[in-house]
């Protein structure tokens, strides 16, 4: 089954896998998801991400979630852009979580990155979510 929304359907598992307080989630893959999950790790958010081989051809994501004395450090993860509503944001509208404690993940003419990322390289993109 095709999903309409990748991004939000891993943030989704994400979500829901620490709510249940699993040590690691499973995702398909593809590289926009591994770019997500790069940032997370760099910003401290999840352990640790693997790919996966399922089947020939097929692979998917480990996302090993990160705990803080028994609480999720994810305290809250969100879809900024979605399908049906595309979010682009220049480098002086870039949005901040939160004054500056959460973070911004955005898909930029360079990769994927975080907003403080995304203003040290001064340039803009999509805003994919966002993570506190």
């Amino acid at each position: 089954m095709a999903l309409s929304d990748p991004i939000g359907d891993m943030l989704t598992r994400i979500r829901n896998g620490q709510r249940a307080r699993k040590s690691s989630v499973m995702s398909p893959a593809s590289q926009l998801r591994a770019g997500v999950l790069d940032v997370l790790v760099r910003e401290g958010y999840i352990r640790a991400w693997e790919k996966v081989e399922v089947r020939k051809g097929i692979a998917e994501l480990r996302v090993e979630l990160k705990y803080h004395e028994g609480e999720p450090v994810i305290r809250e993860i969100a879809r900024v852009s979605t399908p049906g509503r595309r979010v682009y944001s220049g480098i002086k509208d870039l949005p901040k979580v939160y004054n500056g404690l959460g973070i911004s993940i955005l898909s930029t003419p360079r990769g994927v990155m975080s907003d403080h990322e995304a203003r040290q390289a001064n340039v803009g993109g999509e805003v994919l979510c966002r993570v506190f």
